[in-house]
């Protein structure tokens, strides 16, 4: 068992810490909350004073922050986690940033003589509480072999995608298709609506032929056929539409500075915006069907 520095306890992180203290690995825990870190602290995590605190008493350090600009500053300020690790610890930023952020920030560690993965996840919160969460993982093969038992603590499918920065590569382009695809969705059933169609009709042709995919048959955005989705607890996330907004706007950076077209990505980013603009924010990315229907 390893003592892991957990830095970043939100929605996402606090289930993921859990989870490495469920497995037996001793947790240093710290987040600017501190709702957050009673939080921990009755977990069973020890709350240390600041990131770089707890990185000095740690073997692994597992960060899960808002934005690339968030990691710049954890890991590469004066006294953040590289200058303060032991020498030769282990980094998993399971973050979602910009392909760019992730790379600047492994180069810093390995600079400084330590190993580094960005491990962005795909999943949502339950699959954060289940412990199922879908790993993409960039960096060396050495870093990854590292990284991989503890990244199996929290969650079931550990995929290794490349070098430095290929995780949030992979993250961003799955997203991007999820986005898409959602959207292209909850058209189909706000037109069939309006066509006299019902919702479960559409849905057990769909389901089975050329329309199937993930965002119809596993995460449906209209209540009644796929009870588990958000549509039948009234779009509580799951994954909220902000953040779908915010890879969508990663994606569309991505494509700007490498001069990839992503025409539907674009499209897609303006409607979750609309619909983010609408104050439906909070709500599950799904929800955009209520925007396509006129009725949010």
């Amino acid at each position: 068992m390893a003592t892991i520095a957990f830095i970043g306890l939100g929605n996402m992180g606090a289930p993921m810490m859990r989870n490495l203290l469920k497995a037996g690995h001793t947790v240093l825990a710290f987040d600017l909350s501190e709702a957050a870190c009673t939080a921990a602290r009755d977990a069973g995590a020890t709350v240390a004073t600041g990131p770089g605190a707890a990185a000095g008493e740690a073997e692994v350090v597992v960060t899960m922050l808002p934005a690339g600009k968030h990691v710049r500053e954890v890991y590469t300020a004066p006294d953040g986690i590289i200058a303060k690790a032991k020498p030769g610890s282990l980094f998993i930023d399971s973050s979602t940033v910009d392909v760019d952020s992730a790379r600047f920030v492994a180069a810093a560690a390995e600079a400084a003589g330590h190993a580094m993965v960005d491990a962005p996840v795909s999943g949502g919160v339950g699959g954060a509480e289940a412990a199922t969460l879908t790993f993409m993982v960039g960096g060396s093969d050495t870093a990854f072999r590292r990284a991989e038992p503890i990244l199996s603590a929290m969650g079931k499918a550990i995929v290794h995608t490349g070098g430095p920065g290929n995780g949030q590569a992979a993250k961003i382009c799955n997203n991007m298709i999820l986005g898409i695809s959602m959207l292209g969705v909850s058209e189909a059933f706000a037109l069939a609506e309006k066509l006299g169609l019902e919702s479960q009709k559409l849905f057990d042709v769909a389901s089975k032929s050329s329309g199937q995919c993930w965002s119809l048959t596993s995460y449906c955005p209209v209540p009644g056929p796929v009870p588990t989705s958000p549509a039948n607890r009234d779009y509580q996330p799951g994954f909220a539409a902000a953040l779908m907004l915010k890879d969508l706007k990663l994606a569309v950076e991505a494509g700007q500075s490498t001069g990839s077209p992503l025409p539907l990505g674009g499209e897609a980013a303006q409607m979750y915006a609309l619909f983010c603009n609408a104050g439906f924010g909070s709500k599950d990315f799904s929800g955009i069907v209520n925007l396509l229907r006129g009725k949010p």
